[in-house]
């Protein structure tokens, strides 16, 4: 339940404060977004499987985030960013979609 209060009050902060993001940035919030779904979705995934742990989902999704915001600033450094960005997001897009699965199939044993 804290889990999900802490989510409800960050969702409310965020839209009341509106918050800004230098230009930098900028480029690496969608990485950074789709990083973290993909440890969420992991996290998930366990904890139907009976096999989560908190030491486990944090340490998986600071290195998600981290992992994949380097990717993304190394391919800017050598000129091909978007197509490293492009990359990421098709990688952690399909480790999304295969979680998503596994969670289908104990939720629904289909």
């Amino acid at each position: 339940m804290i889990p999900l209060v802490g989510l409800v009050v960050g969702i409310v902060l965020g839209l009341l404060l509106q918050p800004t993001l230098p230009l930098g940035l900028q480029p690496y919030l969608p990485i950074a977004i789709v990083a973290a779904l993909d440890a969420l979705f992991g996290a998930f995934r366990a904890y139907l499987e009976g096999t989560f742990t908190d030491r486990v989902f944090v340490v998986s999704f600071i290195s998600n985030v981290l992992i994949a915001a380097l990717i993304v600033w190394v391919g800017d450094q050598i000129g091909v960013g978007s197509q490293l960005s492009t990359g990421v997001v098709v990688v952690l897009g399909i480790r999304i979609f295969t979680n998503v699965a596994a969670i289908r199939r104990v939720l629904f044993h289909a």
